[in-house]
């Protein structure tokens, strides 16, 4: 297979075999770049920020991803925008692409998946899988623990609640949590007096 056959069964959104060789050994060659990542110490920012560019296909200014990190194919496939932060143990099934916007804060222990696999099990059992891309919008806040699964789309300035399973799209200014993940209520004015139950926001715009 040449590169675009792989892309194609990549990002074509149907039924492939992942464990083939010509797709196997190009994704080993970005886990060994995704293991020396992990491996980098607490000061060494500057060293990781290099290193981000050389993993993602895309990466913007002043993006933080606190290790360790995990990813199927070490970030080949994920667009962040700018100044997008994530914590610890951020899991990103990266097997087509993933989309994050700017200024999008990610909580530890999230996961976000681009793969699957059918539900019948004559297919399953030999390991076929398919990829839908993930996108997530500028401004947005994926709590503690969220899983986002295959195909979703969040709008700008959501925030998902700690440990929801985002199953289905999900609206712009909203906050939405559960398993599955449902909207709970538009952000309001209210959001600009209170930034958590009855905490005053003071001294920020």
């Amino acid at each position: 297979m040449n590169i675009k056959e792989i892309n194609d069964l990549l990002h074509g959104q149907g039924l492939y075999y992942p464990e083939q060789e010509e797709i196997t050994e190009i994704q080993r060659n970005c886990l060994e770049k995704l293991y020396d990542f992990n491996l980098t110490r607490p000061r060494e920012t500057d060293k990781r920020t290099r290193m981000l560019k050389d993993m993602f296909a895309e990466i913007g200014k002043d993006c933080y991803i606190e290790p360790p990190f995990h990813a199927n194919w070490g970030g080949k496939h994920v667009h962040f925008g700018n100044h997008v932060y994530a914590n610890f143990n951020l899991t990103l099934v990266d097997d087509t692409h993933i989309y994050v916007g700017s200024n999008t804060m990610i909580g530890p222990n999230v996961t976000i998946a681009a793969a699957g696999h059918p539900v019948i099990q004559n297919l399953r059992k030999y390991g076929v899988q398919f990829n839908i891309p993930v996108n997530i919008g500028e401004n947005c806040w994926i709590g503690a623990g969220a899983i986002i699964l295959p195909g979703v789309k969040i709008g700008n300035g959501t925030v998902i609640g700690a440990g929801s399973v985002v199953t289905k799209d999900i609206p712009e200014n909203v906050v939405a949590a559960g398993n599955p993940c449902r909207v709970l209520r538009k952000i309001s004015e209210k959001d600009k007096i209170y930034y958590y139950k009855n905490k005053k926001i003071n001294g920020f715009d």
